[in-house]
């Protein structure tokens, strides 16, 4: 059953200050940036919220800017703006495959980043990518501003590291200082606009045919987006053998939690995750 539009309230604040102040003042004001998620929930008749403020007027969290340490995007900055932006592009391919792959061109031009992590979902097409980049969350509220690293953002299912009055200013990324040999891929039931199944990302710096560092992550396979730390551990300053890859698989088994849902099963997940990695090992050679 759709939702009955007269019965919600919608508000656009001028400035971010007006933004937090709402959030902050107890009346159950919640932020909308592109409404990708929500309006999904909204035509289904199962949008918990009633008054809700848009982000649209605040050409602040839509701006991407480059220090010689970080790239620092906003949090309202759509994935159509991430994609096409030369830095990221050229030093963070693997965000910029993420925003080319959720949803169709439609979804790209009005979905945001900041909206994809505070949806929360395992699923979301951006978290792998952030949790490789050792992204951080720059946190804004009516109190000040706070920031949290990205791999301490996800605290279960659907629950983060932030408050109802709070929101994602921006995004930090802080940029590489070495060459990274970079990895990333989606599963999912088409090629493009589905829901993945399994989701990963990775980057590793080789030398000599020994790993000297490395980053992975997975979407979809856990109660919350996953950097794999058992695995890399193992992967660190290791040949990449056969049967180094192996192992590698055996021990990224034993990290995820994948789960049978409407979209797939734990087996095929499970098979899904250590093939992809045994396929980006295998490039490192």
């Amino acid at each position: 059953m759709r939702s009955r539009i007269s019965e919600f309230d919608l508000v656009m604040p001028e400035s971010l200050d007006s933004a937090v102040a709402m959030l902050a003042s107890g009346e159950g004001w919640r932020p909308i940036a592109g409404g990708t998620d929500l309006m999904v929930l909204l035509n289904a008749g199962k949008l918990p919220y009633k008054k809700l403020l848009t982000l649209r007027k605040l050409d602040e969290l839509r701006q991407i800017s480059v220090t010689n340490n970080a790239v620092h995007i906003g949090g309202a900055a759509t994935y159509s703006h991430i994609q096409r932006h030369p830095v990221l592009e050229a030093e963070f391919p693997l965000l910029c495959q993420a925003a080319r792959s959720t949803g169709g061109i439609a979804n790209q031009n009005q979905g945001t980043l900041g909206g994809n992590i505070a949806n929360a979902s395992p699923a979301a097409d951006s978290a792998p990518p952030l949790l490789v980049y050792h992204a951080q969350i720059h946190l804004v509220s009516n109190s000040g501003t706070r920031k949290v690293p990205y791999t301490e953002f996800h605290l279960g299912y659907k629950q983060l590291a932030m408050r109802a009055d709070e929101l994602i200013q921006e995004i930090e990324l802080p940029r590489p200082v070495t060459t990274w040999r970079s990895y990333g891929r989606k599963v999912g039931t088409r090629r493009a606009q589905a829901i993945s199944k399994v989701s990963f990302a990775a980057a590793a710096r080789v030398e000599g045919g020994n790993v000297l560092d490395i980053r992975l992550a997975l979407g979809s396979v856990a109660p919350v987006p996953l950097r794999c730390t058992a695995t890399e551990r193992f992967l660190l300053q290791t040949p990449v053998t056969q049967a180094a890859i192996a192992h590698a698989c055996q021990t990224l088994e034993s990290e995820i939690r994948p789960i049978d849902d409407i979209r797939s099963t734990a087996v095929y997940r499970s098979a899904v995750a250590k093939n992809i990695l045994a396929e980006f090992l295998g490039t490192l050679g």
